[in-house]
């Protein structure tokens, strides 16, 4: 099973897109995502300098863009995707490029959305000194329990020993006075304290655009920074991509999910190297590939032939499915079970985990045209549940 994941902000290098803009066709379609950010992202992709593209404003559009016309460049037409990718994840403002490939948004909405969450997160760090640092090895409760001394928020957590922390300037230079024991601090680069209260300000910008975007559910399976479960209602993606500004980033859960899932394969869109790293460590025996060059465009396509397996999402006018957010025992809902039509927001029932117990929701409501589980069945990420003739058309 092959998953596309897209990265986050930091992944950017000075000169990173000079190769790709040889190609006449990917340097039109940055043209028209730049036109749609108001930024000349060819520009900042092969000319400007380091401290340039540090700027939030500047490299999350940047970023994204990139993923998106690198995914094209893979899969030309969306067909192609749907018929061999089981998942698809981004990490932190990655996940406007997922949620973009997943179609749930337009690349056009991506770009506009990431355009003034990179522009409103960079005003919000301008209010407080801070910043974040990585912490690297130790016990992770007690880098996390130094963390919470601190008064500082988990902003990411990466897995195989990679927390990064984030906060005042104050808070971290605190932290660094006194470590957790065995871990080695590190201080990013980054112009504050990111998927943090900080960040709260931005968070009311991006509502503010979030209920003017249309969405559509995602053709493939998303896996979100929030929890790590399959998210499949559009508008769901979209108010779990306002709220993560402010939320720290999950990406262990996000792999563990990508491991129920029986990922085999894992393809890191340009500027890529960072997430296929740490799957490297976290995934033992899953194969990686990071996509940095158009030079590897044969090999990529090799590999997703190799990996690739269509998800068991699929759309039609005709009905819908409602599907698992996370691995556990589906608990049919006593009422849902024995009804005809649903109502919308009804919940069908909920997913029981050792973690947590999650409730399956049938967003739109309409007629069952039938129970694809059992109460009490073991289901994985995404599984399909029950399929629904929807009551308005969306």
């Amino acid at each position: 099973m092959l998953i596309i994941v897209a990265p986050g902000q930091g992944a950017q290098s000075p000169g990173f897109l000079e190769p790709w803009l040889e190609d006449p066709t990917f340097a039109e379609r940055l043209d028209w995502l730049g036109a749609v950010a108001d930024l000349d992202l060819a520009h900042y992709g092969t000319k400007a300098d380091a401290e340039t593209i540090r700027d939030t404003a500047i490299a999350q559009p940047l970023l994204v863009a990139t993923g998106l016309i690198a995914a094209l460049t893979l899969f030309p037409h969306p067909t192609d995707a749907f018929g061999k990718v089981t998942a698809v994840a981004g990490h932190s403002v990655g996940e406007l490029t997922a949620a973009a490939g997943a179609r749930a948004i337009t690349a056009e909405q991506a770009m506009v959305l990431v355009r003034e969450r990179g522009r409103a997160m960079a005003e919000a760090a301008k209010a407080t000194p801070t910043g974040m640092t990585a912490v690297l090895g130790g016990d992770a409760e007690e880098v996390l329990a130094a963390l919470e001394r601190h008064g500082l928020t988990p902003a990411n957590m990466n897995g195989s020993g990679q927390v990064v922390a984030a906060g005042t300037a104050e808070q971290l230079q605190a932290l660094a006075d006194d470590p957790p024991a065995k871990a080695r601090l590190i201080p990013l680069s980054v112009a504050g304290a990111f998927h943090t209260e900080h960040m709260a300000p931005a968070v009311a910008v991006m509502g503010r655009l979030a209920r003017a975007v249309s969405t559509h559910d995602p053709r493939t399976a998303m896996i979100s920074n929030a929890d790590g479960k399959v998210v499949h209602d559009g508008r769901d993606v979209v108010r779990r991509l306002v709220k993560q500004v402010a939320l720290p980033v999950r990406w262990d859960l996000c792999m563990e999910t990508m491991s129920d899932l029986g990922v085999t394969g894992i393809l890191e869109v340009p500027p890529a190297g960072t997430l296929t790293g740490i799957a490297k460590r976290a995934l033992k025996g899953v194969e990686t590939f990071a996509l940095k060059s158009p030079d590897q465009l044969d090999d990529a396509h090799a590999f997703i032939d190799k990996h690739g397996a269509a998800s068991e999402i699929d759309t039609s006018p005709t009905w819908r499915l409602l599907v698992s957010p996370t691995k556990g025992t589906f608990i049919r809902d006593a009422e849902a079970g024995d009804a005809l039509e649903l109502d919308p927001n009804t919940a069908v029932g909920s997913v029981r985990s050792l973690r947590d117990e999650t409730p399956v929701v049938a967003p739109y409501g309409g007629t069952i045209v039938e129970w694809l589980v059992e109460d009490g069945d073991l289901v994985a990420p995404g599984q399909p549940l029950v399929r629904l003739h929807p009551q308005v058309a969306v």
